[in-house]
């Protein structure tokens, strides 16, 4: 019978964990985003945090909600963030992360969208049990726009899709989830 290497298996279990939290961390702040929850946003930053969103944005992490449901607000109906690849290096309670990051965005004449493709690049770190964002810096890779006017024909509104939310209406926030609870419809 094989031995068991506890210290090791206790290392590996570790580092899972911390891996789950980082990518959790990463989660909440999109999920944060489109629901333009202020605080779900701001709890993905240490106090000290900073974000960068080009060098003319750089904000406070407990500053960088306001600003990001303003700009949003003002260029935008509806947005999505979607993260994609993710790799994280972590050392001790420090961890660096690259993160892929495809949003849409519904221009304000609803016939129009954006497609922005960038990475956020962090460094995290866990203080008192918990790894937050110490910094954060967002690469434009690509930005495209495209027509969205499909989402005013006939054919689709008579689908009756859901439509997201800004806010805790948003049928992600149902508890429990139930088809006798009301949802905004294209």
């Amino acid at each position: 019978m094989a031995q068991i290497d506890i210290a090791a298996l206790a290392r590996d279990v570790a580092y899972l964990m911390d891996r789950r939290a980082i990518e959790d961390c990463v989660h909440r702040h999109a999920r944060g985003h489109d629901r333009f929850d202020v605080d779900l946003l701001t709890a993905a930053y240490h106090p000290d945090g900073i974000d960068e969103h080009g060098a003319a944005a750089i904000n406070k992490g407990t500053d960088y909600a306001e600003w990001a449901n303003a700009i949003h607000a003002a260029g935008s109906q509806l947005h999505l963030h979607n993260i994609t690849t993710h790799t994280c290096d972590i050392d001790g309670t420090v961890a660096h992360a690259e993160s892929y990051v495809i949003v849409g965005l519904l221009n304000p004449d609803g016939k129009s969208v954006r497609l922005i493709n960038g990475r956020y690049v962090d460094r995290l770190e866990k203080r008192d049990g918990a790894w937050k964002i110490a910094l954060r810096r967002c690469t434009v890779d690509l930005l495209i726009a495209g027509d969205a006017s499909i989402l005013e024909m006939p054919q689709f509104k008579a689908g009756g899709y859901i439509k997201g939310q800004r806010d805790g209406s948003d049928v992600s926030y149902q508890r429990p989830l139930s088809l006798d609870l009301p949802a905004s419809r294209w």
